[in-house]
């Protein structure tokens, strides 16, 4: 093993550090893109696979159940099995589905592609971002690369939109599924060469087996989130009193209650519960999913606006959030900086604010409105909050976190993401469609109804952030302190967990 870098060397300042750090960010965009880039692809994929219009979410919806549903059991597989070879697996998975869902010849082969999509993001995203917090483990590198996964979790998802626009108007809809495919051959060939195998996590003396693996939490845990992300993404379609909804999300509380249960009393949980008492960590997950809740949707309703209101073509309705993506990247360049100087509770606290000012301002969009004067100066008040909000919630959720636990700890704030966004459509969603139907009765102009049910589903969506920013108030303000095993240890201790096994760190830079 070799040492640990000292604080007066960078990884990161090396050649090799940029390119493990831009192979992360690689993974980071694949699996925030294609949670977003079949959006504006949706009406072609309906017309040339005969989708009926129920049916049809499953191709957006079917990435996210699968996705969020299996984060928990991928991060911990990360952390028990080996990072690298998760997200090898998770990326050949993806790669595969990616392929199959491009050649799809009927609607149930292309949904079902996008479920092991989801399946393989799930596989992925955790992996990727624990290796970059063991590797990147200490000072301005540790801000700098986690500053960079955050912006790339805000920027992929705004530009999936515009890239599928663009591709869906030059190429074809299958397209949004092949571009995925060289970028899974860069992520496996980088991974191969770049990343560095951590060592699976041993049960006592023995090396891990099946036979200590937490089976029934596995089952208990997974069919918990999955039920709880298809209840949410079902909720609007069949609306939250229906019994369906009601049962869904009731079977989803038992399983994860009883996942709760089962995990007090595993010899080696899935999920061990102590996590949950590193300072901050609860605080960090929470302020994502409801942040998320407002953001996501945010984006939803504008979207639709633009082409249901004020006609924009899908190509032009893309590159509207053109943007948005650059102001994130500008803001996270920025949040990077003030991390070091002011910490990441203020960062997240103030990026809250200042967006949830963005969607207060564009819950006032006009019926008859214009795209520079109504949009775009709103779009980067919110985006430069937004680069805040990731920047300083992807560095919080992962501080005071043992090395041991890191593929968890990045499974939970992928999780919160994916669970925030599920969540805030599935509640506005439906307060814009009761509103915009009661408009409608009353013999309303369609612009309009659809506008005023858009202001008060953009209302709440800028309350829920306002909600982030007090949420954030509770998180750890760190400022990217190193995370030495001497910290490793005493963090394990102080929150009930067994001190972290040795990592093997980067190597250091050559002295001159």
């Amino acid at each position: 093993m070799t040492d640990p870098p000292s604080a007066t060397s960078s990884f990161l300042a090396t050649g090799r550090g940029k390119l493990v750090l831009a192979f992360l960010c690689a993974v980071a965009f694949l699996d925030f893109l294609d949670t977003s880039i079949v959006n504006v692809a949706l009406p072609s994929i309906a017309r040339d696979l005969h989708f009926s219009v129920q049916d049809l979410q499953w191709v957006l919806s079917g990435y996210i159940v699968t996705y969020g549903g299996f984060l928990l059991l991928g991060g911990r597989l990360a952390d028990l099995l080996g990072r690298r070879r998760m997200l090898m697996t998770g990326t050949a998975v993806f790669g595969l589905a990616s392929l199959t869902g491009g050649l799809a010849q009927t609607s149930g082969m292309l949904v079902g592609a996008r479920l092991a999509q989801g399946l393989g993001a799930a596989l992925m995203a955790p992996a990727a971002l624990s290796l970059l917090t063991t590797t990147f483990s200490y000072g301005s590198d540790r801000v700098k690369a986690l500053g960079a996964w955050g912006a790339m979790a805000g920027i992929s998802s705004i530009a999936g939109v515009a890239l599928g626009g663009v591709i869906t108007a030059s190429l074809s809809w299958r397209w949004v599924l092949f571009v995925n495919l060289p970028v899974c051959a860069a992520v496996l060939a980088g991974a191969s060469r770049l990343a560095v195998e951590s060592k699976p996590q041993p049960f006592g003396r023995k090396e891990f087996d099946l036979s200590h693996f937490d089976l029934p939490g596995a089952f208990l845990g997974t069919g918990g989130m999955l039920l709880l992300v298809f209840g949410l993404v079902r909720a609007p379609v069949d609306g939250w009193g229906a019994g369906e909804t009601i049962g869904v999300l009731a079977g989803a509380a038992a399983l994860l209650a009883l996942f709760a249960f089962n995990e007090t009393r595993s010899k080696n949980p899935l999920v061990p519960l102590a996590i949950f008492r590193i300072k901050g960590l609860p605080a960090a997950d929470a302020t994502q999913v409801i942040a998320m809740a407002g953001f996501y949707s945010m984006f939803y309703f504008l979207t639709l606006y633009m082409q249901n209101v004020l006609g924009f073509s899908p190509t032009r309705a893309g590159l509207a959030y053109v943007p948005v993506a650059a102001m994130v990247a500008v803001a996270a360049g920025v949040g990077t900086v003030l991390i070091t100087r002011i910490g990441t509770r203020p960062l997240m606290v103030g990026g809250a604010l200042i967006a949830a000012g963005g969607v207060f301002w564009l819950s006032h969009i006009p019926a008859d409105g214009h795209y520079w004067t109504n949009l775009f100066p709103a779009f980067l008040v919110t985006a430069f909050g937004l680069g805040g909000v990731f920047v300083g919630v992807q560095t919080a959720s992962q501080a005071g976190v043992p090395p041991r636990l890191a593929g968890l700890a990045s499974a939970l704030i992928n999780a919160s993401f994916q669970v925030g966004a599920a969540l805030g459509l599935a509640i506005f969603s439906a307060v814009a469609t009761s509103w915009t139907n009661t408009l409608l009765a009353e013999h309303v102009a369609r612009p309009a109804a659809l506008t005023d049910g858009f202001h008060r589903a953009l209302l709440l969506s800028s309350s829920f952030v306002l909600a982030a920013a007090v949420i954030a108030l509770r998180t750890a303000n760190t400022r990217g302190e190193p995370t030495s095993e001497i910290t490793g240890v005493a963090v394990a201790d102080s929150a009930g967990l067994a001190p972290p096994e040795p990592e093997i760190a980067p190597r250091r830079p050559a002295r001159n």
